[in-house]
């Protein structure tokens, strides 16, 4: 397992005028971690509760609205090692990033993107040529350790 950064949430603009955040969220509780990366720069969390379309915090380094804009668009990340164990069967959307995707044998490209729409994980397959496409994760893809087995009636 690799301990690549994994995004929890991205800090979507300033809340109020005294340094709080809004936060859009990938996670369903950020409580467990004290601090994130923000872009090289590390970020405290002193406090966070539910907000508008997702989560409202306080960090320690971000005292103010015009500081709290600056952080606009950034992402929260903490290392791979630093999530929950999982359950057998489970897996982290990070963990099957870049895995080489198989059809009948045959390598057709890697896992570029895992995305939910509501109706479930789809996941994006990246052909060597660069092209992409889609398939329903759970209708089409097998998950093994090392790579991601693709039903041939999904493949394009």
């Amino acid at each position: 397992m690799s301990d690549r950064p994994v995004m929890l949430a991205a800090i979507a603009g300033a809340h109020g005028i005294k340094g709080e955040v809004r936060l859009k969220l990938f996670t369903e509780d950020l409580s467990p971690y004290r601090s994130f990366d923000a872009a090289g720069r590390v970020l405290t969390l002193k406090s966070v509760r539910p907000g508008p379309n997702g989560a409202v915090a306080r960090f320690a380094e971000i005292g103010d609205r015009t500081t709290a804009e600056s952080y606009r668009g950034t992402a929260l990340t903490v290392p791979r090692s630093t999530l929950p164990p999982l359950e057998p069967g489970e897996y982290y959307h990070a963990d099957l990033l870049d895995l080489p995707c198989v059809c009948e044998g045959v390598e057709i490209g890697h896992a570029a993107a895992i995305d939910n729409f509501g109706a479930g994980d789809v996941l994006e397959i990246e052909r060597p040529d660069g092209k992409r496409f889609m398939v329903p994760v759970a209708a089409a893809v097998t998950i093994e350790p090392d790579r991601l087995l693709i039903d041939p009636a999904f493949v394009e």
